[in-house]
C-alpha cells in the first residue's frame, strides 16, 4: 500500500481543504447521492489547478469500502478518455475517504430524460458519448485488459456544460483479458437491477456483452423518457412494440421528438433492439453501437439542415416546450407559423415575415 500511495501521491488533498470547499460536508452543498455515498459541490485547488469539483465521500452504510474506493482510483488513474469522468484527486485519512472529480454542472442523465428541452440530436449525441466511453474501456486500456463497467445506468452518465456525456462510478467495475472475443469472469451479479444482463443475473457470468445490455436499456430510456426504475416491464413492452412496428406507442411523446427523422428513429431503435437481446453473441460489440449510432446522427443531422432556414430560425427563438408548438411535418409546422406563435416576452412571430 506504501508504494501504491506513492505512485497516486500527486493526486492527494488535505482533508482540511475538503473540509473548506464544502464547507464543513454542508448539506446545502449536496449535489447527489449514490450506493457509494453522499457527492458535495466546491472549489478546490488540485494537481490540474483550481476549479470546481464534485466530492464523493465513502458512506460504508451503503455497502460499498475501501475496494471499490481504490479501485476507482486505479482505474480513472490508467483510463484516459473524454467520455469519462476525469479524476482529480482523493483524500484517504482515518474514516474519510473522498474521491475527488472534475464537476458536470448539468448532473446526471437521468434527471433530463423527460425534459422536452432536451432534444433528440442532443439525446443521440449523449448516447454516442457514452457508447465512445465503454469502447475505449472494452478495448483501448491498455492494449491487453479491457475494464467492464458492471453498472451503466443512467444515472452514472453525467453532463457538462455543452451537455458532453461522461461516464462515471467505476468502483464496481472489474478488469478481464482483451486478447478474446468472449473473455469473461464468474462472479456474484451486482449493479442494478432492470439494468443487469439477464444472463449475468442468472449465471454470474461476466462479459464486455454485459455491458451491453445495460447500454441498451440505457438507451431505451433516452427513446422513451422514463426510467426503467420506475417501468420494471419497459424492456420487454418495448420490444414487444418493436416487433409490431408500433413503436410510436412507447416514444417520448413531446414536441422535442416531433422534430425526429424516421432515419434515425429506425437505427437508433435497431441499435438498441440488439443490444437487449437474450443472447450475448447476437448483442453488437460498443465499437459497433458507436458506428450504428454515428449513423443515427447523421441522419438527424442531415434532417436539420434541409429544413427551410425560415422554420429552423423561428423553432430556434421558440421555447421547445411552447404549448403551441405542436407538429409532426413541415407541412403542419407552416400552418402553425402562418397564425403566428406568441413568445414569452409578447413577441409574435409568423413566416409571413419572410415572405
Amino acid at each position: 500500500m506504501e508504494k501504491f500511495m506513492k505512485d497516486f501521491q500527486h493526486l492527494a488533498i488535505q482533508l482540511e481543504d475538503i473540509k473548506s470547499a464544502t464547507n464543513n460536508f454542508d448539506d446545502k452543498r449536496v449535489i447527489g447521492k449514490g450506493g457509494f455515498g453522499k457527492v458535495y459541490k466546491g472549489e478546490i485547488t488540485h494537481s490540474k489547478g483550481c476549479s470546481t469539483a464534485a466530492f464523493k465521500c465513502l458512506d460504508r452504510k451503503y455497502g460499498q469500502g475501501e475496494s471499490e474506493f481504490w479501485k476507482e482510483i486505479i482505474t480513472l488513474c490508467c483510463s484516459t478518455h473524454k467520455n469519462l469522468i476525469s479524476l482529480l484527486g482523493f483524500c484517504d485519512k482515518g474514516d474519510d475517504m473522498i474521491l475527488v472529480y472534475e464537476y458536470a454542472s448539468n448532473g446526471s442523465l437521468d434527471r433530463h430524460l423527460n425534459a422536452s428541452y432536451l432534444p433528440w440530436i442532443q439525446r443521440i449525441h449523449i448516447c454516442l458519448g457514452v457508447a465512445g466511453g465503454l469502447n475505449y474501456l472494452h478495448n483501448h486500456n491498455g492494449g491487453t485488459q479491457r475494464v467492464l463497467h458492471r453498472d451503466i445506468k443512467s444515472s452514472n452518465v453525467l453532463l457538462d456544460d455543452n451537455w458532453n456525456a461522461k461516464v462515471s462510478d467505476l468502483g464496481l467495475s472489474r478488469i478481464a483479458p482483451a486478447n478474446q472475443p468472449y473473455s469473461f469472469q464468474v462472479t456474484l451479479a451486482v449493479g442494478t437491477i432492470g439494468y443487469i444482463d439477464p444472463l449475468y443475473l442468472t449465471t454470474g457470468i461476466l462479459t464486455k456483452e454485459s455491458d451491453v445490455y445495460s447500454f441498451g436499456v440505457m438507451l431505451l430510456e433516452v427513446l422513451c423518457g422514463r426510467l426503467i426504475s420506475n417501468v420494471l416491464s419497459l424492456v420487454s413492452s418495448w420490444r414487444s412494440c418493436y416487433e409490431q412496428n408500433k413503436l410510436n406507442e412507447m416514444i417520448f411523446q413531446d414536441p422535442m421528438m416531433q422534430q425526429l427523422d424516421s432515419n434515425s428513429l429506425t437505427t437508433f431503435s435497431f441499435v438498441a433492439y440488439q443490444c437487449l437481446e437474450y443472447s450475448r453473441e447476437k448483442r453488437p460489440t460498443m465499437e459497433q453501437v458507436v458506428k450504428i449510432l454515428e449513423i443515427a446522427l447523421q441522419f438527424q443531422i442531415d434532417y436539420t439542415l434541409n429544413m427551410p432556414e425560415e422554420y429552423a430560425e423561428i423553432l430556434r427563438a421558440v421555447p421547445p416546450d411552447h404549448p403551441r408548438l405542436s407538429y409532426r411535418s413541415i407541412q403542419e409546422l407552416k400552418v402553425l407559423l402562418s397564425k403566428g406563435i406568441l413568445l414569452n416576452k409578447g413577441k409574435k412571430v409568423s413566416n409571413q415575415l419572410y415572405h
